[in-house]
């Protein structure tokens, strides 16, 4: 099996689903935290995160940027995301709106102070919906604590990362969304925090880094 070098800052952020499926996974993997701005230059894109694949038969490696990049392509050679192309694409877009609300949140920190409540009601409104899309699913599919099926998904991974970076050791630029984050979670988003950090696959990941469960209620 290929092992892996994944590079980003040492916070969760756009980070933390790909961690997760590298965890899941359960492949060799290891993580740098290049010195930013220095490194800069020396990223594919001048950015992070980057994940590189170095095969076991010595083939070129294969170096990645762009997170939502990064995340589909192990959650495909993983089994994370389902062969059949409609059944991916549901769970395609849920990362793609939890990608909204994060980048939602961060613009009322870059603009002047007349547009910051408008940029804050947008932030919040997206979140609003986000929390009924998802929770509506969690019950259609048996309130089971996954998304799709009985076990463990891509979608089930990123939705427990956007949860970890607001509420586990979030940072401080967050300001009080921590807060309003936890005040809207349902019940069943609650319990799939639970059964994601309790699934075999993540458990250890969740005890050394950090876990939900003592911030949840189910």
């Amino acid at each position: 099996m290929p092992s892996y070098t994944f590079r980003y800052f040492k916070v969760a952020g756009f980070g933390e689903t790909s961690r997760l499926l590298l965890t899941a996974a359960q492949v060799e993997w290891i993580e740098e935290n290049p010195e930013w701005p220095q490194e800069k230059p020396n990223q594919p894109f001048g950015r992070l995160p980057v994940l590189i694949e170095r095969s076991a038969d010595s083939s070129p490696d294969l170096i990645l940027s762009e997170s939502a990049t990064i995340e589909r392509y192990i959650a495909r050679t993983y089994g994370f995301l389902p062969a059949d192309p409609r059944q991916a694409a549901q769970q395609e877009q849920l990362r793609d709106r939890l990608n909204d609300v994060i980048l939602a949140y961060f613009v009322p920190k870059s603009v002047k102070d007349d547009a910051k409540a408008e940029a804050q009601a947008k932030f919040e409104g997206l979140l609003d919906k986000l929390v009924t899309v998802h929770s509506e699913l969690l019950r259609k599919n048996g309130d089971n604590g996954h998304l799709f099926g009985s076990t463990l998904s891509f979608a089930d991974i990123a939705t427990y990362a956007f949860l970890r970076m607001f509420l586990v050791k979030p940072m401080e630029s967050l300001g009080d969304s921590p807060q309003l984050v936890k005040a809207k979670l349902t019940p069943e988003l609650a319990k799939l925090a639970v059964t994601v950090e309790c699934d075999p696959l993540l458990e250890a990941y969740a005890a050394k880094n950090g876990t939900l469960a003592d911030l949840v209620q189910v």
